[in-house]
């Protein structure tokens, strides 16, 4: 038997720094105890020490030895960074002496046809906790892993399956998040915001989301091909110039989220429409507070998850594309991302603008978020509607307000 559920024998494909905080992000986000279990694991891999970096007090990490390893060099690897790593890292010789943990990690990049991965998923499965998750990698480009990535959110889409692509790596990976069993929305109050490789960092402060990078990419590339066709002229520095104002739209600023646990922190960037109470069936009976914000082109366009919770829904109402500051654009397009949370339905509309036509979401249903974690964007001048239970929660801005995504409290719950 091998000492890890393998899928093929296919070429090495390696995992890089990237690559490897994506795959570990679901257990360096928790912070309450929990256990986590690397199958596949090599000693001198980036996976590896991702999960230990990872590792507070409270955490155990299980490690099964991959390939391109044995038990013993995990075990000297591991006694040689110090006791306090030791004593909350254990090595298997085989995965059936693992106990079942809160987040599964498969170490080596998954490849092969769809029926292997569905036989890799069911013997995972009786790893991972109720309510845990799987999270491996397949390979990005084209081929046999098409099918088999496909197949992955099938398996997993009943309770949750999240996917990011990761360009930095050779060769690019997608690493994907899967839920075989319903997370309970309390859980989500001790997650810290997941990292998303679509946030791609500048400064340590100034991120740009990666629709920017590609579209300061595209501009580049125009400028490079206008000046090879023609030499002597310049209108090559046209889309030169337009490049670095494209990426500048799509910046990606760290927030500081508020630390009073009852606080209700902004969804976007811009100015306060309007605050009121009102009724919406979609959502469940009652009455609900929306506070809806306007985001000019100049403000900061992705959107941040107002408090803490479960996606439970996820539903797009076809409109108009009226001035998102008009009433009309009431009946604009919208996305509607509803959370399960412990003081009700809450939910965060994304509605476009005149010059808005495209919605980002990021947070598939059954994806349990954390308060003033990023969820999507929209491209352009926007508006962004939070809802929320008018009996638990009491608003603390008013028309006019500035507020600042993941940053500015809006309401606080009663």
């Amino acid at each position: 038997m091998t000492p890890y559920p393998a899928v093929s024998k296919a070429p090495i494909v390696g995992i890089g720094s990237t690559a490897a905080r994506a795959l570990t992000a679901e257990f360096a986000r928790h912070n309450e105890a929990t256990s986590a279990l690397v199958i596949g694991a090599d000693h001198a891999s980036l996976v590896v020490a991702a999960a230990v970096e990872a590792l507070l007090p409270g955490d155990m990490l299980t490690l099964v030895a991959g390939e391109r390893s044995t038990a013993e060099l995990l075990r000297d690897h591991i006694s040689g960074l110090g006791s306090w790593i030791a004593d909350r890292v254990k090595v298997v010789d085989t995965v059936d002496e693992a106990q079942p943990a809160d987040v599964v990690i498969v170490g080596e990049p998954v490849t092969g046809t769809a029926q292997d991965v569905r036989t890799l998923l069911d013997r995972l499965g009786k790893y991972v906790t109720e309510g845990g998750v799987v999270t491996l990698a397949t390979p990005a480009l084209p081929g046999r892993t098409g099918g088999a990535a496909a197949e992955l959110f099938r398996q997993g889409a009943l309770f949750g399956v999240g996917s990011d692509l990761v360009v930095r790596n050779q060769p690019p990976l997608r690493v994907h998040r899967l839920r075989f069993t319903a997370a309970d929305p309390r859980a989500a109050a001790g997650l810290a915001p997941a990292y998303r490789p679509s946030s791609v960092p500048v400064t340590r402060g100034m991120h740009i989301d990666s629709n920017g990078v590609a579209a300061a990419g595209i501009a580049l590339g125009l400028a490079a091909l206008a000046r090879t066709a023609r030499p002597h002229s310049r209108l090559w520095l046209l889309p030169a110039l337009a490049a670095a104002p494209v990426a500048a739209f799509f910046r990606d600023p760290e927030r500081v989220v508020p630390a009073d646990p009852d606080a209700v922190v902004a969804a976007a960037d811009g100015k306060v429409l309007s605050v009121e109470r009102m009724t919406d069936e979609r959502f469940g009976p009652g009455e609900f507070l929306r506070i809806a914000v306007f985001l000019s082109v100049l403000d900061v366009h992705v959107n941040r998850v107002p408090v803490a919770g479960r996606v439970t829904d996820y539903f797009v109402e076809d409109g108009g594309y009226a001035n998102a500051m008009t009433a009309a654009a009431e009946h604009n397009v919208a996305a509607y991302t509803v959370l399960d949370t412990e003081r009700g339905t809450v939910v965060v509309a994304q509605r476009t603008g005149l010059i808005a036509r495209r919605i980002v979401q990021r947070v598939p249903v059954g994806t349990l978020v954390a308060r003033g974690e990023r969820m999507g964007l929209i491209r352009f001048g926007s508006r962004t509607d939070v809802y929320l239970p008018a009996d638990r929660a009491e608003p603390l801005v008013t028309v006019n307000d500035k507020v600042i995504g993941g940053a500015s409290v809006i309401a606080r719950w009663r």
